[in-house]
C-alpha cells in the first residue's frame, strides 16, 4: 500500500505527458488528510539543487505539509528563475485544488533530465485530472510508486507496523547515486502522533545510516528529496526511541531496494569495515572502497580482486583513518583473500554466483568501530543506460 499504508493519506497518479515515454505514468499526488500535518525533510547537498528542492525547503521550513506533488521525466534543475516559478505554480495549483491555506502547504518533487523546463501545461492538466481520483487503496499506492520511476526497473515501497501506528513509504532511485542521499524521491508517511521536531531528528538519523551509505556510481543528484509526513490519524503517541527505530528501519529497507535496482547491476556489494579507531574512520574507508570503479568492474567479472580493495583503502589519509597496512585483512564472501596486507587464501575459493557480494575489511587497530556501505557492480548495461539517457 506504500504511502497510504498509514491512515490519513490518499494518493493518485496519471500519465500527464511530462515523460517522453508514451503513456508512462509520470505524476503522483499525495495528500495528508490529518488531523495533523507535521512534516520533516532532508535534501541533496548539491549546490546546483533543483527548483523543486529550493521550493520544498521553503515549504517545509515551518515543519508542516499537507500535500506533495511528484513528477518523473524532467528534473527542472538548472532552469533558473523560470524553473522556480514552475515549482511555485505546481504548489499553488495543488493547494487550490485541495483547498489548502497556502501554496507552502505543498512540497514539490521532480526527477529526470537536468536542464529542461517542465512541460507545465501538461503537468497542471494532469494534476487536475488526477486529483478527483485520490484514494487510500493499495492499488493507488502501487500506481503512485510506479509513476515516480525513471530508469528504475521496479517500484520500491515499505510498510512497517509500529505499536498501534503505521509507517509506509515509496522511493525511486537507480542511478546517479552517491553516499550523500541518492538520486531519489522518497515520501514516507506515518499515522503516529509525533511532532515535526521529533520527526526531523528521526529522519536525519535514519537517512544518515541508509541513504547516505549507498553508492551506485559516485554521482550526486541535484534533486534528492526525502520527506516524512505525519497525519496523527492513529491517535497513538509512540515511544520516541521506538518511532525513531522504525523510521530508520523504513529508510534502511528503501535504501537497500535502491541498491537492488542499481542501473544495469548484476551484484549488490556490501562493504563493511571493522576494527577502526572511530566510526568516521571506518566510514571513510568503506566509502573509498565502495567508490572504486575498478572494484565494481572486477565484481561484475566475478573476480574477487582484493588488490582493488586495498589500493582504494590506501587512499584514505592516515589522519582520517590510522591503521597499519600490515595488519589489515580482507574477506570476500567469507574467504580471507588478504591476510595481514599480503595474500591469504586462493581467490578461486571465493564463490560469486549469488547476487550479493560481502567484502569484510578488518583494520585491526585494537578498536572496534565499524561502518557499512552498500554499492553495485559496474556493467555494460550501466554504460548503455547512461549513454542513451537523453536519447
Amino acid at each position: 500500500m506504500s504511502v497510504v499504508f498509514a491512515k490519513g493519506f490518499t494518493t493518485a497518479s496519471i500519465a500527464s505527458g511530462v515523460s517522453s515515454v508514451e503513456g508512462k505514468k509520470d505524476l503522483a499526488l499525495v495528500v495528508n488528510n490529518g488531523p495533523l500535518d507535521a512534516a520533516a525533510g532532508v535534501f541533496t547537498a548539491n549546490r546546483f539543487c533543483a527548483a523543486s528542492v529550493q521550493w520544498s525547503r521553503k515549504a517545509i521550513a515551518d515543519g508542516h505539509l499537507r500535500g506533495v506533488v511528484l513528477n518523473s521525466g524532467c528534473a527542472n534543475a538548472c532552469t533558473g528563475a523560470a524553473g522556480y516559478k514552475q515549482s511555485q505554480t505546481e504548489a499553488e495549483t495543488f493547494a487550490e485544488l485541495a483547498g489548502f491555506d497556502s501554496a507552502t502547504d505543498v512540497a514539490v518533487c521532480s526527477t529526470g533530465v537536468i536542464g529542461d523546463l517542465l512541460p507545465l501545461d501538461n503537468l497542471l492538466t494532469g494534476m487536475k485530472a488526477a486529483f478527483p481520483t485520490l484514494s487510500d487503496s493499495a492499488e493507488a499506492g502501487k500506481q503512485s510508486s510506479i509513476a515516480i520511476l525513471t530508469t528504475d526497473t521496479k517500484p520500491k515501497t515499505v510498510e512497517i507496523e509500529g505499536n498501534g501506528y503505521r509507517i509506509g513509504g515509496m522511493v525511486k532511485g537507480s542511478g546517479m547515486i552517491a553516499p550523500q542521499l541518492a538520486t531519489m524521491l522518497c515520501v514516507i508517511t506515518t499515522d503516529a502522533v509525533v511532532t515535526s521536531e521529533q520527526m526531523q531528528k528521526a529522519l536525519e538519523h535514519g537517512a544518515e545510516y541508509s541513504f547516505n551509505r549507498i553508492d551506485v556510481d559516485g554521482c550526486m543528484s541535484t534533486n534528492d528529496t526525502v520527506l516524512l509526513l505525519a497525519s496523527g490519524a492513529s491517535g497513538v503517541t509512540p515511544d520516541p526511541e521506538e518511532f525513531a527505530a522504525n523510521v530508520a528501519k523504513a529508510t534502511a529497507n528503501l535504501a537497500r531496494q535502491i541498491i537492488g535496482d542499481g542501473e544495469g547491476s548484476a551484484h549488490d556489494i556490501r562493504v563493511t569495515v571493522t576494527g577502526a579507531t572511530s566510526e568516521e574512520a571506518a566510514l571513510a574507508c568503506a566509502r573509498s572502497v565502495a567508490a572504486s570503479n575498478l572494484l565494481k568492474c572486477a565484481i561484475y567479472g566475478k573476480d574477487p580482486n582484493w588488490g582493488r580493495v586495498v589500493s582504494s583503502l590506501g587512499t584514505v589519509p592516515e589522519d582520517v583513518a590510522p591503521y597499519d597496512p600490515n595488519d589489515v585483512t580482507v574477506d570476500v564472501n567469507g574467504i580471507r583473500v588478504c591476510d595481514g596486507g599480503k595474500p591469504g587464501q586462493p581467490r578461486d575459493l571465493v564463490s560469486m554466483e549469488g547476487r550479493e557480494v560481502h567484502i569484510d575489511i578488518d583494520l585491526n587497530t585494537g578498536s572496534d568501530a565499524e561502518a557499512t556501505v552498500w554499492t553495485d557492480d559496474l556493467t555494460h548495461d550501466y554504460v548503455c543506460i547512461n549513454a542513451d539517457y537523453e536519447s
